[in-house]
């Protein structure tokens, strides 16, 4: 079985989540791309935003009624993918650069659900770690956040965020992702990581084959 079926039968089931009057916040990337027409072919009466202009191009295509994030102040649903999910539920996030985005609209969700394929779960969450930066301070900020000898930061050759962010990476030890995540947002320069943690994640839908897998997370 694909892992593209896997991410077609896990967003289907992301969507069936999904109950008229809603709000929904749309992620970014690959599996999300599945869910938009699951989303449009229930022909439901919900209000969605995206995290990316990416993802609000394609939704808007569809017929999917889009607003601007800055005109909703919390969802009922956000939906979105991950690129790795531990055992306890801590993810990473932000393959694509979108994750400071992704992280304020599935922090304002009354339920954040992550749908994945097969490949996604992990024994232990690994590097690289996306990050987000600042411009200003750069160098300094890759300094801070690289630990001395315990990691470096890449910067990837990509263009800025839509808000003006410098895209990299942490490569280094993620023996504890709470304590990495409260250091790397603790550095000045950082605007977000792609740690995201258990107390934020209500569901985790993982396609395996022709079926899900569903975990329920205790979420906030």
């Amino acid at each position: 079985m694909s892992t593209e079926r896997e991410k077609q039968v896990a967003a289907e089931a992301a969507a069936e989540l999904v109950e008229n009057g809603m709000t929904v916040g749309l992620g970014t990337g690959s599996t999300v791309a599945y869910l938009l027409p699951a989303l449009a072919k229930r022909s439901l009466d919900i209000l969605c935003a995206a995290t990316s202009p990416a993802t609000e191009h394609a939704a808007r295509e569809l017929g999917l009624r889009i607003e601007a994030v800055t005109s909703i102040d919390r969802f009922d649903v956000t939906i979105d993918g991950a690129d790795q999910i531990a055992p306890d539920g801590w993810l990473v996030k932000g393959g694509g650069g979108a994750h400071t985005r992704e992280k304020i609209v599935a922090g304002a969700a009354e339920a954040f659900v992550v749908i994945a394929d097969s490949t996604k779960p992990v024994p232990a969450l690994r590097s690289p770690v996306p990050l987000e930066l600042m411009s200003f301070g750069l160098r300094a900020t890759i300094r801070r956040v690289a630990g001395g000898a315990s990691g470096t930061v890449t910067l990837r050759d990509v263009p800025l965020s839509p808000d003006g962010g410098v895209i990299a990476d942490y490569r280094g030890p993620v023996k504890d992702p709470a304590e990495l995540a409260a250091r790397l947002s603790s550095a000045p320069g950082v605007v977000a990581h792609g740690l995201f943690p258990p107390e934020m994640v209500a569901v985790v839908l993982v396609g395996r084959g022709e079926s899900v897998e569903r975990t329920d997370l205790a979420g906030r």
